[in-house]
């Protein structure tokens, strides 16, 4: 049984990755903190693609091209550009196009959430077995991590992305269509400064006074 497991990331340009960050790293500050929690999280999912080999994993991206990417993260990886739309088109395509390509199983996370083990991955693939829907919530009532058997269009819809709503709506919708969903650990994305203790506790780097 074939495996994808989606990271979702932006190139790390300055004044381009983070920008919510910048106020306190500033534009290249953030973008590195981008670049290394990008390298982080993917640094699990190899841990995890090790243990379990049916695990495909594929890079979607904004910004950036083939090369530039490669150099940066690797060329054994799949790279995919982000669909058109907003974030909601953009994962539903990511899953379209994985089940299309014939994986049984797919998982999308972001590589904000540097907290996320490839333990966390082995238990998101294994509770599909009993459920339809999984998702990781996010202390900001958005999701770290969501994984599905297909690609289910409507839960993707009529979403305001980044409000605290998006996690309570997934569920209202999930509800609807009768998916059996699994909740997994509450954990912390890095989207603003008050958040980057999260990303120290992960990797011991101080990155204010």
């Amino acid at each position: 049984m074939s495996h994808n497991l989606i990271l979702f990331t932006r190139y790390p340009m300055a004044g381009k990755a983070k920008t919510r960050l910048i106020p306190a790293l500033g534009g290249e500050g953030a973008a590195q903190l981008q670049k290394k929690m990008t390298k982080h999280i993917l640094g699990r999912g190899r841990i995890f693609s090790e243990k379990y080999p049916q695990t495909k994993i594929e890079i979607h991206h904004s910004g950036g091209n083939l090369s530039l990417l490669q150099a940066w993260l690797g060329e054994d990886l799949t790279y995919i550009p982000q669909a058109e739309g907003d974030l909601g088109k953009k994962m539903y395509c990511a899953l379209e196009n994985s089940f299309t390509q014939g994986a049984q199983k797919a998982l999308i996370a972001g590589c904000d959430c540097p907290l996320l083990t490839p333990e966390i991955f082995a238990e998101a693939f294994e509770e599909l077995e009993h459920h339809d829907l999984v998702l990781g919530p996010a202390l900001d009532g958005g999701y770290y991590l969501i994984a599905l058997k297909k690609a289910i269009e409507e839960i993707f819809q009529d979403i305001v992305w980044g409000k605290e709503q998006v996690l309570a709506r997934t569920l209202e919708k999930a509800e609807s269509l009768k998916l059996k969903v699994k909740l997994l650990e509450e954990m912390s994305d890095v989207d603003y400064p008050e958040d980057l203790w999260v990303w120290e506790k992960a990797s011991g780097e101080k990155l204010l006074c």
